[in-house]
C-alpha cells in the first residue's frame, strides 16, 4: 500500500515538473494578488496588520482552486485513472496521494512565503510564525476537500464553476479560523483555540475526504 502511495505522489510531481507553466500557475497567481493589496489599500501599517490574516488566507483559498480542475481531468482524460481504480489499491489510497501531490506543488510553497508577505504587512513575529502555522494546517485541507470537488464535477460542463460552490462553502471553517489564529496572535491573545480547530478539520479532513472522493470517482468512472 505504501509503495503505491508513493508511486502516484512519485507519477503527479513528475507530471507537475513537465508541466510547469500549469503549475507554477496558482502560486504566480497567490504572490501577485497578495502584493497588490498594500499598494491598494496604502502603505499605513495598523491597516496592513489588520487585513494581512484575511488576505493571505483568501488569496491561498483561490490559489488552491485555479488548479483543481486538472487534478483528476488529465487522468480521466488519458485512462489513467480508470488503470488507478482497477489496479486493485484502497480508493482512499488513491485520492490521499492525489491530494498530497497537489498539496506539495500549490500549498507548500505557499507555506514557504508566508513569512515574507508578514514582513510586507508588517505582521510581529509572532503573528508571522502563526500565519506560516496556519497555512502549513489548513492548506492540506484545501487541497483534500478540493480533491472531493475535483472528483464530483469531473467530466461535467462548467465543471470549474460548480467545483467552486462546492468547494468554497466547504472551506470557509479553514479560513475562518486560520485568519482568526494569526489575528489573535497579533493581539497577544491565545491561539490554542484556532489551532485546535484547524488540527481538527485538517484530521477530520484526512479522514473523510479521500473515502467520499474514491467514491465519487468510481461513480464517475462507470
Amino acid at each position: 500500500m505504501s509503495s503505491a502511495f508513493a508511486t502516484i505522489v512519485a507519477r503527479d510531481l513528475r507530471l507537475a515538473a513537465r508541466r510547469r507553466v500549469e503549475a507554477l500557475l496558482p502560486i504566480a497567481f497567490f504572490l501577485v494578488a497578495v502584493s497588490l493589496f498594500p499598494l491598494g489599500v496604502g502603505p499605513e501599517p495598523q491597516t496592513l496588520r489588520q487585513i494581512a490574516p484575511g488576505v493571505v488566507w483568501v488569496c491561498a483559498l483561490l490559489a488552491a482552486m485555479l488548479s483543481l480542475t486538472q487534478l483528476y481531468g488529465g487522468d480521466h482524460a488519458d485512462g489513467s485513472l480508470e488503470q488507478m481504480l482497477l489496479s486493485g489499491e484502497s480508493l482512499w489510497l488513491i485520492a490521499a496521494a492525489k491530494a498530497l501531490a497537489h498539496w506539495v506543488v500549490t500549498g507548500a510553497p505557499l507555506v514557504l512565503a508566508a513569512p515574507l508577505f508578514g514582513i510586507l504587512f508588517d505582521l510581529s513575529a509572532p503573528a508571522n510564525l502563526t500565519l506560516a502555522l496556519t497555512l502549513l494546517l489548513g492548506t492540506p485541507i484545501l487541497s483534500l476537500l478540493g480533491g472531493l470537488g475535483a472528483a464530483l464535477t469531473l467530466g461535467l460542463r462548467s465543471g470549474a464553476v460548480l467545483l467552486i460552490l462546492i468547494i468554497l462553502p466547504l472551506c470557509i471553517p479553514a479560513l475562518i479560523f486560520g485568519a482568526g489564529a494569526v489575528s489573535a496572535a497579533e493581539a497577544g491573545i491565545s491561539t490554542r483555540g484556532h489551532f485546535s480547530l484547524l488540527g481538527a478539520l485538517l484530521i477530520a479532513s484526512v479522514l473523510l475526504a479521500p473515502l467520499a472522493t474514491g467514491a465519487a470517482l468510481r461513480i464517475a468512472t462507470e
